[in-house]
């Protein structure tokens, strides 16, 4: 038996005399004497569809027979190859008539990356056609051809390169069937994404369509099997074979609360257009009744937002119709010119308590509805927005409700360096109206003017303004007040810097000391009504601004200085911060008079003092420590610590001590880390020293086999109207197919901070675990 070598040049015409300038224009390399093909497809790139006719089929078997022009018969380790496929069978027949090969015998096809192996094939060369008996196939099509919106000419259909990564999905089937090059149809079938030799999850069909342009795979009389035991059936399921949306019902969510006891949610997705969606979502609750949710998605280059509206009918906990709403809509009219509408409202005080199971959703207390208009000039901004509220009422704990400002109009210009100066004006104009309280319309105009000496080792940045405040009152019974206030302040500071070296790396220190002096003379406010107005959160930043209230309806009269000083390590190559130092106290020349309460009272001609540290202290270990003094009493006023240790992604441990005196003590631990290469521990424990109340608690395991996850998760947490609320989270996550049970995703993402998928991280041959067992 000798090996014979045989090239055939546009279809296998070579062998049956084709012109020779055919066989030039293909580029064909020398074979035979001894010289081998390489057989791999993988190592040329496919070509465009309308140049394919033009490319060379190369041959390789132990013997070769035929009738010119009619057919070629090979026999004995067949292998036909042309750029980008790949054919072996122990015989192998080919038509010239037909331009198609049959093939019998350990069958194995090979085609952009998917794998084909069966005993019986036949294909057909012109159209990319063909079918495969018994095999067992593996799609693993290359990185970088998938679908795209560019036509291919003459084609109507499209593919261009991508960056889409390849895909796992293999199986069996009593016969695949070829309909062109991007689409398949498996008969009696299975289909899995795990490994090969790994079937812990599979799903057995009568008949599977698998298309690549549309990235779409259709199952019909499809059974999801995990572990050997069917687990959910459906007369026709599709599902996505990339991240790309599509159409289709979406896995069903299984969960319970102890607010609505068990419930079930079947997602139904309409993938409207590529930039339009509508998600249904039917959700079943065992103590309540069916809630209809919907969320409609909507995304253009001008525009975007989202409308979000469930309707509970005849709650039968409430023996009443309940409902939630939420609009968003953002929109560039021009370049300079933005709008958004934000409008959020619910049924009722308890809507979210009774039928959310996130803290984050629960403890909304003031839901807006807004609508403003900013446009952006070259140095000035003008905002103009109507804001109203709906607030949810605790009974055990009334609030009152906020002002609405229909409308607001707000002005912000600055000029920098007009003859070295920078100028500011901010302006505003507002009407506050309330339905308890009094209303009026409030005038703010804040001109300002500051020049800033010294350079890099020294600054000092005086600054003079001039803020006049007016208020018409609506009601007709007083007149209108208004208040004019000169604002002084003198801005300084100094920078040193030197080389360090800690634990080896070579380091930037900064130090930096700086005095912050505001001047304001005391004009009486008392008459002043108060609608946006509290006193502002004392911290390392609000000790450098002019007013110690948040809002423009009080002023506090000073002559004051702030002291602090700063110290800063950076990375001496990179410039990155690695940890900050900042210590400081704010000191009083003269005794502040304006109060908003008889409790706002000074005692002492100097603040509490501040100090803060926050940084990198490794890499992998982060602090933030933060602490008000008050060192005429000698005791903290406040006290917060945060650690976070995160050496690699899925590892990460958080702990938090919060301090407020008589107010609240509270401890707080989380943490995602894993017990063995597949098991993760999931916990949360936030308590209160304070009221001896556990806040929140969450604990959970995640498994990750490589094709499936799986996560159990309870999640306990008080309420905005203190009451306690559990909900307990149980999903099944099939790779490459879909998710059944309830996600707890957002509330893991929410309760555990760096919290990070162990999808993300390799669960074999994994470097970061190597004494770590499987199990």
């Amino acid at each position: 038996m000798h090996r014979l070598f045989i090239g055939l040049l546009i279809s296998v015409a070579w062998l049956v005399f084709v012109q020779p300038a055919a066989a030039q224009s293909t580029g064909l390399q020398p074979f035979g004497g001894g010289m081998g093909l390489k057989l791999e497809p993988e190592l040329l790139p496919p070509v465009p569809e309308d140049l394919e006719e033009d490319l060379p089929l190369f041959l390789d078997a132990e013997r070769i027979e035929g009738i010119q022009g009619q057919y070629l018969e090979a026999i004995g380790d067949v292998v036909v190859r042309r750029r980008g496929q790949q054919l072996q069978s122990d015989r192998l027949s080919y038509s010239f008539t037909d331009n198609a090969v049959t093939a019998s015998g350990n069958v194995r096809f090979r085609r952009l990356g998917d794998v084909l192996t069966g005993d019986y094939a036949y294909y057909d060369l012109d159209d990319d056609s063909g079918l495969v008996n018994n095999p067992t196939y593996h799609f693993t099509r290359l990185p970088g051809v998938s679908a795209s919106p560019l036509p291919v000419p003459g084609s109507g259909r499209s593919r261009v390169a991508s960056t889409a990564p390849p895909s796992n999905a293999r199986g069996k089937a009593e016969r695949v069937i070829l309909r062109d090059r991007d689409r398949y149809r498996a008969e009696r079938a299975t289909y899995t994404n795990c490994d090969v030799g790994d079937d812990d999850w599979y799903l057995g069909v009568g008949r599977l369509d698998l298309d690549r342009l549309q990235d779409v795979g259709v199952a019909r009389n499809a059974t999801v099997y995990f572990k050997g035991v069917p687990i959910l059936y459906s007369p026709w399921i599709n599902f996505p074979l990339s991240s790309r949306r599509k159409t289709g019902f979406l896995p069903p969510a299984i969960g319970t609360t102890n607010n609505s006891g068990f419930e079930v949610t079947v997602p139904f997705y309409w993938n409207i257009a590529p930039n339009r969606d509508l998600t249904l979502s039917p959700r079943l609750l065992s103590r309540r009744g069916l809630l209809l949710g919907s969320e409609f998605r909507y995304l253009a280059g001008a525009y975007n937002g989202e409308l979000r509206a469930d309707f509970l009918p005849d709650d039968q906990e409430k023996n009443d119709n309940r409902w939630a709403l939420a609009f968003r809509h953002a929109q560039r009219f021009t370049p300079r010119l933005t709008g958004s509408i934000n409008v959020q409202r619910v049924s009722d005080d308890t809507y979210f308590v009774d039928l959310a199971n996130r803290v984050a959703a629960t403890s909304q207390t003031n839901l807006p509805q807004e609508a403003s208009l900013r446009y952006n000039g070259d140095w000035w901004t003008l905002l103009g927005r109507f804001q109203r509220f709906q607030t949810l009422q605790d009974p055990l704990s009334p609030t009152t409700p906020p002002y609405y400002r229909v409308p607001q109009l707000v002005l912000n210009a600055a000029q920098q360096n007009v003859r070295g100066f920078d100028l500011r004006f901010y302006g505003e104009l507002v009407n506050f109206s309330h339905r308890d309280l009094t209303s009026a319309v409030r005038q703010i105009y804040y001109p300002s003017a500051e020049y800033r000496f010294g350079g890099s080792f020294f600054y000092a940045t005086p600054k003079v303004g001039l803020h006049y405040t007016a208020y018409n009152y609506k009601d007709g019974e007083r007149s209108g007040d208004s208040r004019l206030l000169p604002i002084v302040s003198l801005d300084t500071g100094m920078n040193f810097s030197r080389q360090v070296e800690v634990f080896g790396r070579g380091l930037v220190q900064t130090l930096e000391p700086r005095l912050y002096y505001v001047y304001i003379p005391f004009r009486r406010q008392d008459q002043l009504p108060l609608f946006d107005t509290a006193i502002a959160d004392f911290n390392l930043a609000q000790i450098f601004t002019e007013n110690r209230f948040n809002g423009w309806d009080r002023i506090n009269d000073a002559n004051q200085v702030t002291a602090a000083v700063t110290t800063r390590f950076l990375d001496a190559r990179s410039g990155r911060e690695w940890l900050r130092a900042i210590i400081g106290q704010r000191y009083f020349l003269k005794e502040q008079e304006i109060r908003l309460s008889e409790s706002d009272v000074r005692n002492s001609d100097r603040s509490d003092l501040l100090a803060g540290v926050s940084g990198s202290i490794t890499r992998a270990l982060w602090a933030d420590l933060g602490m008000q003094y008050n060192l005429d009493e000698g005791e903290s006023t406040r006290f917060n610590a945060a650690l976070r240790y995160r050496p690699q992604p899925g590892k990460v441990v958080n702990a938090a001590y919060r301090y407020t005196r008589d107010v609240l003590e509270q401890v707080d631990l989380s943490a995602q880390w894993p017990l063995t290469r597949r098991w993760t521990a999931l916990a949360r424990w936030n308590y209160s020293l304070d009221d001896k109340t556990l806040v929140e608690a969450l604990g959970g395991l995640e498994y990750n086999a490589g094709c499936w996850t799986t996560r159990f998760v309870v999640h306990d947490f008080v309420t905005s109207t203190n009451e306690r609320s559990r909900a307990f989270f149980l999903q099944l996550e099939l790779s490459g197919l879909s998710s059944i049970g309830t996600s707890p995703m957002q509330v893991l993402g929410q309760s555990i901070l760096g919290y990070g998928r162990s999808a993300d991280r390799a669960t074999t041959h994994d470097p970061y675990y190597p004494g770590m067992p499987d199990e």
